[in-house]
């Protein structure tokens, strides 16, 4: 019998910073981009619009003036490195956590709210980098064939633009993950699949979830590549989308990478995770905050000061403010609505219900 090893993979892993905002390794070189403590701190300024943004969102559910919504805390590297990383040519196409990367891509915080609101009107994003851009995916992992499809398209018309589709750890488990990374190998598409591991689907631990030992190793099994990064260090979130997206402008194929991280925050607002994960655990997960890395990387090269921080703390807050005053006083849907951009053309039974609909509205006045 003959016994040879066929094949072998590995995994790789990147960082920049670490959990005190120093480097690992002083003498490496950052991605030139990284060395401009000007665009550092813009990356800045939007990770803490994020979580001021999310933050009022939360207030606004809990007094009845939002629907159900899926905070991104202690996720905003992961988010504001995509958003970056994308060119104005690509198409994003989220989960449904991944405000940052849509504030990016010029979706406005009005629009996020009319979404979560109730209203589909939040999902008409104005701003032209977005247009083509997909609305937020409620059901896990069918986003991922969603982009597989975006991708073949640009493939197809040979352009150098890519799609990037965002899952969370849980989403990995899904048959529309594996679908989307065999086709994506066997057809070489112009995607990026980035896993967001917050290490929790809902209430299900990533350890229960799967027996692999990382997520970005699942890409093996459809033939590309895949990698890890420190889904905590924007700088190296960055520079492993943008690497990634320009290998697939230029044709060369698909690209997995699992950005770890940590969900700081309950799934939903309805959810309580305090039932399912212990204090320590949070506690310990709060010492890898985003926010706080970065910062602190600014300070100790004195390219941020205390007032600069309190300043922009207010100035997130003026805009967080604006946008949700804009969205409280935007008028209502007409009831007719809900017929509506079902079909192209409405058949005959929608229209009867629709006319019967309006009438009776008309009767109660």
């Amino acid at each position: 019998m003959v016994n040879n090893t066929v094949a072998k993979f590995s995994i790789e892993y990147y960082q920049y910073l670490n959990a005190q905002g120093e480097l690992i390794n002083p003498t490496e070189k950052l991605p030139a981009w990284a060395q401009d403590f000007a665009t550092l701190q813009e990356a800045y300024r939007m990770m803490v619009l994020t979580r001021a943004f999310d933050n009022k969102a939360i207030a606004l559910q809990r007094t009845g003036k939002l629907g159900t919504y899926p905070s991104s805390l202690g996720q905003e590297a992961v988010y504001i490195g995509i958003g970056n990383a994308l060119e104005k040519q690509d198409v994003f196409c989220p989960s449904y956590r991944d405000w940052g990367t849509q504030l990016i891509r010029g979706v406005t915080m009005g629009e996020i709210l009319t979404y979560w609101g109730g209203s589909e009107r939040g999902s008409d994003f104005q701003a032209s980098t977005a247009k083509e851009d997909l609305p937020n995916c409620i059901p896990i992992g069918s986003q991922c064939l969603h982009a597989a499809g975006i991708a073949t398209a640009i493939k197809l018309r040979q352009q150098s633009r890519a799609a990037l589709v965002t899952c969370g750890d849980g989403g990995t488990s899904q048959g529309d993950f594996y679908e989307t990374i065999n086709i994506s190998g066997v057809w070489q598409l112009h995607l990026v699949i980035m896993i967001v591991n917050n290490q929790w689907a809902i209430s299900v631990p990533r350890k229960s979830q799967t027996a692999a030992e990382t997520l970005a190793q699942k890409a093996i099994a459809g033939g590309i590549p895949g990698e890890q990064v420190d889904g905590n260090d924007l700088i190296a979130v960055q520079d492993r989308v943008s690497r990634a997206l320009k290998k697939a402008h230029e044709g060369g194929g698909p690209t997995v990478i699992e950005a770890i991280t940590y969900r700081l925050s309950d799934h939903t607002t309805a959810d309580d995770a305090s039932r399912y994960r212990k204090k320590d655990e949070l506690a310990e997960a709060w010492q890898n905050d985003p926010i706080t890395r970065l910062r602190q990387y600014l300070f100790l090269h004195q390219a941020w000061s205390e007032n600069e921080e309190k300043q922009l703390q207010q100035i997130c807050s003026e805009q967080v403010a604006k946008a949700v005053d804009a969205y409280q006083q935007q008028p209502l849907e007409s009831p007719e609505n809900i017929f509506l951009h079902q079909y192209a053309t409405m058949p005959t039974s929608l229209a009867t219900q629709r006319d019967e609909f309006l009438a009776k509205q008309q009767q109660q006045g």
